[in-house]
C-alpha cells in the first residue's frame, strides 16, 4: 500500500529527508556541542531550583500539617456551629413569617420579624466576642 501505482524514476531525486540534529556526546568533535552548560541553556540559571545555595531543606518544616492551638480551633469551630444554626432558624422563620403575611395574620409576621432581628442580633453578639480572631 506504501508504493504508488507508479513505478518511481530512478534517474529523478530522492525525497529530501529533513536534517536530524546532532547527538550529543560530551567529547564531540563540533565544538558547538561542547559548550558549558550556562551557554547552551542561558535561561537555566545558578540559582534556580536545587541550585540555589540559599535552599537548604525542601517542603514544610517540622510540624507541618499540626494544629498550633487547637484551643482557638475548638473555640472557633463552636462558634461557627452556633451560627450556622442561628442561620438555618433565620432561614425557617423567614419561610413562616412570609407564609403568614401572605395569608393575612400580620400581628404572627410581627412576631416572626421580631425573632429574626433577635436571632440577627445573636449572630452578631458571636461576632464581637473575640475581636482578634478576625
Amino acid at each position: 500500500m506504501s508504493e504508488s501505482a507508479f513505478p518511481r524514476d530512478p534517474e529523478a531525486p530522492g525525497p529530501a529527508e529533513p536534517p536530524r540534529p546532532p547527538a550529543y556526546t560530551p567529547g564531540s568533535v563540533q565544538p558547538r556541542l561542547n559548550r558549558p552548560l550556562h551557554e547552551r541553556y542561558p535561561q537555566i540559571r545558578p540559582t534556580s531550583g536545587y541550585g540555589d545555595p540559599r535552599v537548604r531543606h525542601t517542603g514544610p518544616g517540622p510540624g507541618a500539617g499540626t494544629e498550633q492551638e487547637p484551643e482557638r480551633s475548638s473555640r472557633l469551630t463552636a462558634r461557627l456551629v452556633l451560627a450556622l444554626s442561628v442561620v438555618v432558624g433565620q432561614l425557617w422563620g423567614l419561610t413562616i413569617v412570609v407564609d403568614e403575611w401572605m395569608s393575612g395574620d400580620t400581628g404572627t409576621a410581627w412576631w416572626g420579624a421580631g425573632f429574626l432581628v433577635l436571632s440577627f442580633l445573636v449572630v452578631l453578639g458571636l461576632w464581637l466576642l473575640d475581636p482578634k480572631d478576625r
